[in-house]
């Protein structure tokens, strides 16, 4: 009785703090930009284009992404890992939970707060999925079984690494610094990379309507792959649930927590959800939280620093910030209602 007692005050407390997260994105998004009147069309970043060797064309091209990051925090990103190897991790991912029995798949189960491979399911009205997380960054753990998965996972985390560095750098152009700022600040060399593969019941085996409950993700930024749209939804500025329906050729990128704490929340982290309410068949995702080295101490830069801009977050390492809520490193959950300082008059 006394351990059913404390799990309902947990569920409470876990409850009312995403009710003043909600509270808290929707003001601070609405402060900082309820002079721009956007539609709720998802953007869509070229990545070659990031890069080209046209001035004009490059220079168009991160004016584009500056303004999808400030004015969205999230976008569709074409051109940056070829369709042949995003095809061939979720074919990797839907063989793991084909071709293996949920006996093999709990070998996997939680055995202690450093693990790099963890297999879960959950199976309730607040969620309904089975998944595999594992750390793809800086050593690759994977599991042994099936013999495709290692090398297909291992591929797309690859060429999904070097795009993440490329993204660094013109991030950081658009915030006014050296292409390698973010590298740096982040050690992305070293960053904490994890993946979280989903397999997402069908609606009408689901226990609820809610995949994954609401929440924002740590780290620079998530990229996200699927073989069915229709499931994840994101909060936007204006405090519309919008569903994300990503091009076959592209990949959705959602700004994470940290890369707000450094910009001084001048790049917003949107709060997302998972609804299985579409869902007519079981679908597959990849979400890769791609993060800075866990010895990091993230804090706003003084760049975003003045008087009409305090430090709005508490500055702490990467690795205390995944702990502080009391998570494993690999459960890779957000904290960052608890580093954002109170405003005070």
């Amino acid at each position: 009785m006394a351990n059913r007692m404390l799990g309902q005050e947990c569920f409470d407390l876990k409850n009312k703090a995403i009710s003043h997260l909600h509270d808290f994105f929707l003001n601070s998004i609405n402060s900082d930009i309820s002079a721009i009147d956007l539609c709720d069309e998802i953007p869509t970043i070229d990545y070659s284009l990031l890069f080209s060797e046209n001035h004009d064309e490059r220079a168009k091209s991160l004016e584009h992404l500056g303004k999808a990051c400030q004015e969205f925090g999230f976008f569709y990103l074409i051109n940056g890992v070829e369709q042949s190897v995003v095809e061939g991790a979720l074919k990797g991912i839907s063989d793991f939970f084909e071709l293996t029995n949920q006996e093999e798949r709990s070998e996997y189960l939680k055995k202690n707060p450093m693990d790099r491979i963890r297999w879960g399911l959950r199976s309730h009205v607040g969620e309904n999925r089975e998944y595999l997380k594992i750390v793809g960054h800086p050593e690759y753990h994977c599991p042994s079984k099936p013999a495709s998965f290692r090398g297909a996972i291992g591929e797309y985390f690859k060429r999904m690494h070097e795009v993440e560095l490329g993204l660094a750098k013109a991030i950081s152009k658009i915030l006014g610094y050296e292409e390698t700022y973010i590298e740096k600040e982040f050690k992305l060399e070293a960053g904490f990379d994890v993946s979280a593969m989903n397999l997402y019941p069908p609606s009408f085996q689901s226990k609820g309507s809610i995949g994954v409950p609401e929440h924002t993700d740590p780290g620079f930024f998530v990229s996200l792959i699927q073989d069915v749209n229709g499931g994840l939804q994101m909060l936007t500025h204006k405090g519309n649930w919008v569903t994300v329906n990503t091009p076959r050729n592209a990949i959705f990128i959602n700004l994470g927590d940290h890369l707000e704490i450094l910009s001084n929340g001048k790049y917003k982290s949107h709060i997302h959800q998972v609804i299985l309410d579409n869902n007519e068949v079981n679908r597959i995702s990849m979400a890769t939280l791609h993060g800075p080295s866990l010895d990091i101490f993230v804090a706003p830069a003084s760049r975003f620093i003045d008087e009409s801009h305090p430090p709005a977050y508490r500055g702490m390492t990467y690795k205390e910030s995944l702990e502080l809520n009391g998570s494993d490193e690999i459960d890779v959950q957000s904290s960052l209602s608890l580093l954002r300082i109170p405003f005070s008059l």
